[in-house]
């Protein structure tokens, strides 16, 4: 499934919100051994919008596949629509990895958005992937303060919903915000981030991708083939 990207803010908003009705907030996966996370990050100044995909050998944490993709980037910064900005890319190094994953870890927001389809839900829809949001900032929503604890967490709500959660993943370092993407339920989200979490606050497929994404990590030489140098258009 795929859907035109050449949009005004208010179409945007509109296909936001038609698409958030296919959204599925239930576990709809199982048997999990590929564990993927996606961060996109941006280069020449924001002209170039480069996304990372990589993909972790579960129980183990070990790298499988991994996924690096640019674009121009054709869209700014508007809160709400990133997904327009970053998804593209993000699709383009999905289509270059060559094992499926099980779950994808998004560095991003799942239904915890105002029209309920942040990037990893609008991602789900779009691939059928079973997918969760791990936002480091709040977009939407209140909650109570959580506990310090590794592993504390509490609701987040918006509009007498609960649209995700709010996780500290390590002891007093501060929390992250989980929600549903698609076909995964909130428990379900929250488990499984901290399944995938070692000594960092951030789970290990996204923290794999957030660095191959900013360039901050280098991948393994010997899957250099899995970088594409070329760049598309938004538009296709």
């Amino acid at each position: 499934m795929n859907h035109d990207w050449d949009l005004t803010p208010k179409q945007a908003m509109a296909l936001q919100s038609r698409l958030a009705g296919q959204v599925i907030t239930e576990d709809r996966f199982q048997g999990v051994t590929r564990l993927a996370g996606t961060d996109v990050g941006f280069e020449d100044n924001g002209a170039i919008t480069r996304a990372a995909v990589v993909v972790l050998a579960y129980p183990e944490l070990e790298l499988l596949d991994w996924a690096i993709a640019r674009r121009q980037t054709t869209l700014p910064y508007i809160p709400g629509l990133l997904s327009f900005r970053e998804l593209p890319a993000v699709l383009d190094a999905f289509d270059k990895i060559s094992v499926t994953p099980d779950l994808v870890l998004c560095d991003g927001q799942g239904i915890a958005h105002p029209r309920r389809l942040g990037i990893a839900s609008h991602l789900g829809v779009l691939t059928g992937l079973a997918t969760i949001g791990v936002g480091k900032s709040r977009l939407v929503g209140k909650h109570a303060e959580v506990g310090e604890e590794k592993g504390s967490w509490g609701a987040l709500e918006d509009g007498g919903e609960t649209i995700g959660a709010v996780l500290r993943t390590r002891t007093a370092v501060r929390p992250l915000y989980i929600s549903s993407g698609h076909q995964v339920g909130l428990q379900s989200a929250i488990d499984w981030v901290l399944k995938s979490v070692s000594r960092y606050r951030l789970p290990e497929p996204i923290r794999w991708a957030d660095g191959l994404a900013s360039g901050h990590r280098t991948a393994p030489p010997a899957s250099s083939r899995r970088e594409s140098q070329s760049l598309s258009s938004n538009s296709s």
